[in-house]
């Protein structure tokens, strides 16, 4: 059975976007981005909302990576390599390859992925993790806290979504950038 995490990168006061959808003070490090990829090597299937999924599709798109540092490449192959859903009802087809399009959030549909599933899932997007949330799919999440108050923007986790966390890592990086590693309590 696969684990669905949802992982996020977000300013202290809890953002992923600021008030205009900036996001650039996120951009981990090279540092933190090989600390992501170890992270993510295990997903075999990410779930994306529409916004999510056109700011990651960059990654199969990314043609010349030759002067970018190993953990960049690293990541587009892993990107690539792997499953996407992506839950629209505005995206027509799919703009990088493993990737299909679901027109609603069926959580029941989801258990299934999760229990047929030999390697993790991953939910990106704090809209899509909402809906896992309230369904319960969570299992685990990572956090990574980046040192910047924004003020106001996307919220990175749910509101009216109440879950008990067990820590079960931390880790500090050279950045400022802290990592939080949590199961979500049954």
């Amino acid at each position: 059975m696969g684990t669905l995490i949802y992982s996020t990168i977000m300013s202290l006061d809890g953002y992923i976007a600021d008030e205009d959808g900036n996001f650039d003070w996120a951009a981990p490090d090279e540092e933190v981005h090989t600390f992501v990829n170890e992270l993510e090597r295990p997903v075999g299937t990410y779930l994306f909302g529409r916004r999510m999924y056109e700011t990651m599709v960059y990654w199969e798109t990314a043609q010349d990576l030759a002067g970018e540092p190993d953990c960049i490449r690293d990541f587009a192959e892993m990107w690539r390599a792997a499953d996407k859903v992506v839950y629209s009802t505005t995206v027509e087809s799919a703009s990088s390859a493993r990737t299909r399009i679901e027109r609603n959030f069926d959580p029941e549909a989801v258990r299934q992925l999760k229990a047929q599933a030999d390697r993790s899932l991953s939910v990106g997007g704090p809209g899509l993790a909402t809906h896992a949330f309230e369904a319960g799919l969570v299992d685990e999440c990572h956090v990574f806290v980046t040192p910047v108050v924004v003020g106001g923007g996307t919220r990175s986790l749910p509101d009216h979504v109440r879950c008990g966390l067990e820590l079960l890592d931390e880790h500090r990086f050279d950045s400022g950038v802290v990592f939080l590693h949590y199961r979500v309590a049954a």
